[in-house]
């Protein structure tokens, strides 16, 4: 926990702050305590870093298992950085194996934490948002936490997907009114969410799953609900 709050204000948080000329909107939706989920669109790598540093609290964001699974390098700092900033993994292929997922982000948010999630399950491909995969609502069912909507804005001209090396611009990370829900399906909990997430983010909609990635090709199984 330690390392994570050395990340955030010592190394290379101020510096992420400047860099991209982070601003938040409406930072004061997000509660100061108590079960919280993040529900992000997603257009770049560095989404859940910023998002994490324009909220006071400790973040923990549902990645794809990929993260922690490259070899090199690279992959060994990658996986090392989102397991020192708490991110949990999920596996992408659905059933069973995303379960893990999911009970590790429920038991989070029954500690009173804050847990973030890409509803889209992937980065847009072409800047527009697409439907969510039911894992918010899931989220919701399981543990009853509000939903806060939050927008990235300006993330794919900073860090484009296939990119590493990022640019210098501006980014916005824009937060809606906490969400709550009772007696609702995990589908229709997700789909209000989205249309919770396109108002903030003005972005097309699209009534379809994005594409997912795997290990730098895109995956076909579009029909899988569990992200």
């Amino acid at each position: 926990m330690l390392l994570y709050w050395v990340l955030r204000y010592v190394f290379p948080g101020p510096f992420v702050w400047i860099l991209f000329r982070l601003h938040a909107e409406g930072a004061g939706h997000v509660p100061v305590q108590g079960p919280l989920i993040l529900a992000c669109d997603h257009l770049s790598l560095v989404d859940p870093i910023l998002v994490q540093l324009a909220v006071r609290r400790r973040v923990a964001f549902v990645a794809k298992q990929e993260y922690f699974t490259r070899r090199g390098l690279l992959g060994f700092v990658v996986r090392w950085f989102f397991m020192a900033t708490g991110m949990i993994p999920m596996d992408r292929s659905g059933g069973p194996a995303a379960e893990e997922a999911i009970a590790a982000a429920t038991v989070a948010l029954v500690r009173g934490k804050v847990v973030g999630i890409f509803p889209e399950g992937t980065r847009s491909p072409d800047g527009r948002l697409y439907r969510g995969r039911t894992g918010v609502g899931r989220l919701v069912v399981a543990s009853r936490a509000p939903v806060v909507p939050v927008a990235v804005i300006g993330t794919d001209r900073i860090l484009p997907p296939g990119k590493w090396l990022p640019r210098f611009g501006q980014a916005t990370i824009r937060f809606g009114r906490p969400m709550e829900f009772v007696d609702s399906s995990s589908r229709a909990i997700t789909n209000e969410v989205m249309r919770a997430v396109q108002q903030l983010s003005g972005r097309p909609y699209v009534d379809a799953y994005a594409p997912l990635r795997s290990r730098g090709n895109w995956d076909k199984r579009l029909e899988d609900e569990s992200c």
